[in-house]
């Protein structure tokens, strides 16, 4: 299979340019390959036919659960449609940044019953070197 992801990055629309953006950038410095929409969805093709591919193309999940990706979750949208597939992996890795566990699982029970990591605990680099540790550590395809 061509293209192959150490890593699937969810995130929320609104934290593209923001927590999202910095996750990838210091996965990818790191030496982690990322499927990031931002980069990986070409302008006129299908999103969600993309996001399918790139589900399919990544080893590992990783959910940045952010207020505003929150608030998506609640209301159904596309990232509800990627932590639905994320939630069947083995290997799903939540960061919590800027909101809390507890909110987390007042809005997905599941997601918030797996192991992972907040930015009110580490910083953002730091959480990154480990993400990287675990994708090491995960044998590849």
């Amino acid at each position: 299979m061509p293209d192959l992801r150490d890593v699937f990055l969810c995130h929320a629309w609104d934290d593209r340019q923001g927590a999202a953006k910095e996750l990838h950038d210091l996965l990818e410095s790191n030496g982690v390959s990322v499927w990031f929409s931002e980069k990986d969805v070409l302008i006129g093709s299908s999103l969600l036919r993309e996001i399918d591919k790139g589900l399919t193309k990544s080893r590992v999940g990783i959910v940045l659960v952010t207020p505003a990706l929150l608030r998506r979750l609640a209301g159904e949208g596309i990232a509800d449609k990627e932590l639905s597939v994320l939630l069947a992996r083995d290997l799903l890795v939540p960061i919590v940044h800027n909101t809390t566990y507890e909110a987390l699982r007042d809005v997905s029970p599941l997601l918030g019953s797996r192991s992972g990591l907040s930015t009110s605990e580490e910083a953002m680099k730091d959480i990154a070197a480990k993400l990287a540790e675990l994708v090491v550590i995960e044998p590849r395809y």
